[in-house]
């Protein structure tokens, strides 16, 4: 089947957060929202046949995920990437950001030091302050064009801490991490005994050229420190199905975690959540690779587009994710300037990259996960306003 993503869906008034909340972010409706991490393309057939099927049967009681639920995933990861989990090792969460809360509440006390690579997902920051812990930063490199990780600086920083958080592949930046870099992490976390959370909701969304690799399947060693959350959410754009997995072999922490899921009563989880996703990874191959091939082209256009007519601007190539972080220093403004200008001269929605912490200044995230004709409107704008400067 060939799927579609040229097609413009009209997603106002779905009480989209993206669309329909456009006035409260940005103080502005006529933005084009290209910011937050969901998809403007339909959620697949399959999943929507599927939710439809379970609506066939009137009665939405308390349910459980079963033996299929757990095998989609066994199964996906297998057969996608190569890596062999077991039933036993996973658990519920409803979302990632919830889940890596969750998590460094298990594993951690108040006052201890969690490691974040800067500039990094947001949330990050908030599971660790709002939750009383410290937050300490291993700042990321800008190399060629690619992120990349200072290990003298990590190494030092490990001596003091208790957990690293992990973006892999990377957001904002777009890095997947090698085997080499991730095993130089992993051993180094061993060495001092440090705990890793490793997020890695956009594994399945790299670019042919790239390799993404399960940060546990390096080592029996890194493995056993390892906690790694997945979720079809970003994959196959059923975010608000709030159904992400925990996957942990290390039987003390998965329990640790457990006992904080159990306390606040949030296992239960929700019956399509759990069916979208026994759909998504069961069908979801031929999708998802049209999907990255239409992804790629859209990367080509912005880029050929920025190098051609804004050339102030020039785009971080991401190997991997949906989202381009765009270097915008050369326009010579204040992140506040920049943001003010991105909103009300160019009238886009992105995000500023300040919300992604040290050496996020100068940047921009926008989000390709779109129509490209949504990506020609948004271009033709911001290069008129460059134009006016």
């Amino acid at each position: 089947m060939k799927y579609n993503f040229d097609e413009i869906v009209n997603r106002e008034n779905t009480d989209s957060v993206k669309y329909d909340l456009r006035k409260v972010i940005f103080e502005k409706e006529d933005v084009i929202p290209m910011w937050v991490a969901d998809m403007d393309f339909k959620t697949p057939d399959f999943i929507i046949n599927a939710i439809k099927e379970r609506l066939n049967h009137e009665v939405f009681g308390y349910s459980f995920r079963s033996k299929s639920y757990f095998e989609s995933i066994i199964n996906w990861l297998k057969r996608r990437h190569k890596w062999e989990v077991q039933e036993e090792w996973m658990s519920f969460g409803p979302g990632i950001v919830p889940a890596i809360n969750m998590a460094v509440l298990a594993y951690t006390k108040p006052g201890d030091k969690i490691i974040v690579q800067t500039p990094v997902y947001f949330p990050f920051f908030s599971a660790i302050v709002n939750n009383n812990r410290v937050q300490i930063e291993n700042q990321l490199q800008l190399i060629n064009n690619r992120y990349c990780i200072d290990f003298e600086d990590l190494e030092e920083k490990l001596k003091e801490a208790k957990m690293i958080i992990l973006s892999n592949p990377h957001n904002p930046g777009g890095s997947v991490w090698t085997k080499d870099e991730l095993k130089k992490i992993g051993d180094l976390c061993v060495k001092n005994d440090v705990i890793i959370l490793s997020d890695e909701i956009h594994a399945d969304l790299v670019f042919k050229e790239f390799n993404y690799t399960p940060l546990a399947s390096l080592s029996k060693e890194i493995d056993d420190i390892t906690v790694t959350f997945i979720a079809p959410s970003k994959t196959f754009n059923m975010a608000a199905l709030a159904t992400s997995s925990l996957i942990c072999s290390n039987k003390e922490l998965k329990e640790k975690y457990d006992k904080v899921l159990d306390t606040i009563h949030v296992g239960m989880g929700n019956v399509f959540g759990a069916v979208a996703s026994e759909a998504a990874y069961n069908f979801g191959d031929e999708w998802l690779g049209q999907l990255m091939e239409y992804l790629s082209g859209n990367l080509d256009y912005l880029d050929h587009y920025l190098k051609e007519n804004i050339p102030q601007i020039k785009m971080i190539r991401p190997e991997g994710t949906y989202l381009v972080w765009l270097d915008c220093s050369e326009l010579k403004m204040t992140d506040k300037e920049l943001k003010d200008f991105m909103i009300q001269k160019a009238g886009l929605g992105l995000n500023a990259g300040t919300m992604f912490g040290t050496g996020g200044e100068g940047f921009m995230r926008i989000n390709v996960a779109c129509p490209k004709q949504t990506i020609t409107d948004a271009l033709t704008r911001l290069e008129n306003a460059v134009n006016k400067l």
